[in-house]
């Protein structure tokens, strides 16, 4: 069957419906949403070069889809990215394939050098990757927790001298602290691509205004009046959440602050509605990993991080 590959409409709300699809069957741990689909396309930095393309079948049928752009972010030149993700009902038609080969032409006409790609670790997947010219860097998990059900520690009914848990929305005014916080626990997160978050307008532009962002639940700890730690949720406004970041800043670790704001932001989820939570970690970020586990989070899959040298165009 004929496969054709084109970029996503986007005032198509169709288009962005059949992209929610496909990801949510081919990777169920991740949020994604109709508006959120709109957002990336709409609030991409011009130097990203972003681009979303669809796969069709010979029917007329979205079966597969990818996201890629450079990483502008990245003090490193030449860095990019790309996601493709196929259903798993209409695999072996050569959607991915014709995706993978249509975001490696754009990136490298952009003068990307490498590109990175998070594979599922399973098998085919990896085989797929390895075919194509990409080689493992790095593993990470997704974690789940059955909210409805889970025993979470509870919420302390006192906090020490200073400390105070405020919800982000309570930033609205001024979301800058939030911003340092995100910038400085950005640049220590492990990993093989470096990013630098030195754009405040576009930090507000493509994550502080994410429709995917939920701000009450987006939880933030500070210390004598100082933002200290946080963890950003996001949401799909039915019965997924996900912890999308968690970070605490360099002067204030070893205090158990992270620990607090998901304690909070898991128990707001839960009272809002929300009945199950993801999270990601770094295979090697044990800390971390510790923490979620003792919240009663289980691994549910695994991803190999996978990079591949580009060649000029």
């Amino acid at each position: 069957m004929t496969v054709s590959i084109r970029d996503l409409r986007p005032n198509d709300p169709s288009d962005a419906e059949a992209v929610v699809r496909v990801r949510r069957a081919a990777l169920p741990f991740m949020i994604t949403t109709t508006e959120g689909v709109a957002f990336e396309l709409s609030a991409a930095h011009p130097a990203r070069h972003y681009r979303l393309l669809v796969a069709e079948n010979g029917a007329g049928r979205v079966i597969g889809t990818a996201q890629f752009g450079i990483a502008h972010d990245s003090p490193e030149p030449g860095q990019s990215y790309v996601n493709a993700y196929v259903d798993p009902a209409h695999r072996g038609l050569g959607a991915g394939s014709r995706l993978l080969r249509a975001a490696e032409e754009h990136l490298a006409a952009h003068a990307a050098v490498d590109t990175y790609a998070w594979v599922l670790d399973e098998p085919a997947h990896r085989l797929f990757a390895e075919r194509r010219g990409y080689r493992p860097s790095r593993t990470a998990h997704f974690l789940h927790l059955d909210l409805g059900a889970a025993a979470l520690p509870p919420v302390p009914e006192t906090l020490p001298p200073g400390i105070e848990v405020r919800p982000a929305s309570a930033f609205a005014a001024d979301p800058r602290p939030v911003f340092e916080a995100d910038a400085e626990t950005t640049s220590d997160e492990p990993g093989d691509l470096r990013i630098e978050l030195d754009d405040y307008e576009d930090w507000l532009a493509h994550i502080w205004n994410s429709p995917s962002l939920d701000k009450e639940l987006t939880t933030v700890v500070l210390v004598d009046g100082q933002v200290a730690s946080f963890t950003a949720a996001q949401t799909d406004g039915a019965t997924r959440y996900a912890s999308a970041m968690t970070g605490t800043r360099r002067a204030f670790r070893g205090r158990g602050l992270a620990k607090l704001a998901k304690i909070v932001s898991l128990h707001r989820a839960r009272a809002t509605g929300y009945t199950h939570a993801f999270t990601g970690n770094d295979a090697g970020n044990e800390p971390m990993l510790a923490i979620n586990k003792r919240f009663g989070y289980e691994i549910c899959a695994t991803e190999t991080r996978f990079t591949k040298k580009l060649e000029a165009v």
